[in-house]
């Protein structure tokens, strides 16, 4: 076998991998994809002979493009200032497929990924290699140029984030799924009380209608100023379709047959805490959503 081919082989037993390390980095399905590609060329002319630990290397390579790629997009201030909700991961509603999962790792629900998209890059890659990932401090602190008690302190400011950001969803699948479809025909009729029933008080939904929709992207903060939207917005010509989201209870949202929101939910306790919402028909495009239609 030749050579080329033999570290070809090699790189793929660690491609889900290296895509789930760029995935939590970057909140970018096809960023995440060029990530991997661009450590493969990486691999491909580097002189691994003494590498021991392939896996690390790869994991290391791709945290360093990742990095890169986090502050060339805050340099050109592509992303908007208030809310970006990342690429969601959407499956059907009764499992995850093994890609996805392999994708996903341990994390469960959209909600921590639009935390994520609110760090530093250097927070955010001492918090997912470290937490996520167990690469050392050490190692993260020669990516960044900092000290490794620097780093921790990166990692720690992120950790602080993400639990300001609320708690994580309900274990009980079934139990999320059921608050979600009871928000939806709370919605469809019309019915205000029954929806801030649904809702913590002090619930937050974030949207991203990207830049055909400005106007829908924010965030609001209250079960009735929730509730008020979701009435506000119900369309009785659209089909809400029960998926899962990024793992946790969720609903791609159709009028005519074409996906007009993908809304991922925190379902905690029993009640909804937060809601995700994706209205960006561009990125909307972008997802694979055929298999709805089925």
């Amino acid at each position: 076998m030749a050579e080329q081919d033999w570290l070809a082989e090699r790189f793929d037993e660690h491609r889900a991998h290296l895509r789930s390390v760029a995935y939590r980095m970057l909140g970018s399905l096809h960023e995440a994809e060029d990530a991997v590609q661009e450590s493969w060329l990486r691999l491909s002319r580097s002189d691994t002979g003494d590498v021991a630990n392939l896996g690390g290397w790869l994991t290391t390579v791709t945290g360093r493009i990742c990095l890169d790629m986090l502050r060339a997009r805050g340099s050109r201030r592509e992303r908007p200032l208030d809310v970006h909700v990342p690429d969601p991961i959407v499956s059907p509603a009764d499992g995850v497929d093994p890609e996805q999962e392999a994708l996903l790792a341990e994390s469960v629900g959209l909600a921590l990924y639009v935390v994520l998209e609110t760090l530093t890059p250097a927070e955010r890659l001492a918090f997912v290699l470290h937490d996520m990932f167990a690469v050392p401090f050490n190692d993260i602190a020669a990516m960044l140029g900092r000290s490794p008690d620097a780093t921790k302190q990166l990692a720690s400011r992120a950790r602080a984030r993400i639990r300001a950001g609320g708690p994580s969803p309900d274990a009980d699948l079934a139990r999320q799924q059921e608050a979600v479809q009871a928000f939806y025909d709370a919605a469809r009729h019309g019915d205000f009380d029954a929806l801030v029933a649904l809702l913590d008080p002090q619930a937050a939904m974030h949207s991203d209608g990207g830049a055909a929709h400005p106007k829908i992207t924010g965030v609001t903060r209250g079960a009735a100023a929730i509730a008020g939207r979701a009435l506000m917005f119900a369309n009785p010509d659209a089909t809400v379709h029960p998926v899962l989201v990024n793992g946790a209870a969720g609903a791609v949202v159709t009028v005519d047959g074409r996906p007009v929101s993908v809304m991922g939910f925190t379902v905690t306790g029993g009640v909804i805490v937060a809601i995700d919402v994706l209205a960006d028909v561009d990125r909307l495009g972008r997802l694979d959503l055929s298999w709805l239609a089925s």
